[in-house]
């Protein structure tokens, strides 16, 4: 379940930062953007974290 959940949110991270940039180009107040693209980073972060902990997790269980 990890591995899936972390795939979805770095994906969905990476969707709502690239929609941030759009809302740059297309005029956006500048907070509105910025607060999105954070958002944005912020979920892509997490789903990197957590996959990372999945990998870390199937090795161990691999290991015993």
């Amino acid at each position: 379940m990890l591995p899936g959940l972390s795939l979805a949110l770095t994906g969905m991270g990476l969707s709502i930062s690239i929609e941030a940039g759009f809302w740059k180009w297309n005029g956006t107040s500048t907070w509105e953007w910025i607060l999105m693209g954070t958002v944005g980073l912020i979920i892509f972060n997490t789903g990197l974290s957590l996959f990372g902990e999945a990998v870390i997790r199937a090795s161990k269980e691999k290991k015993n």
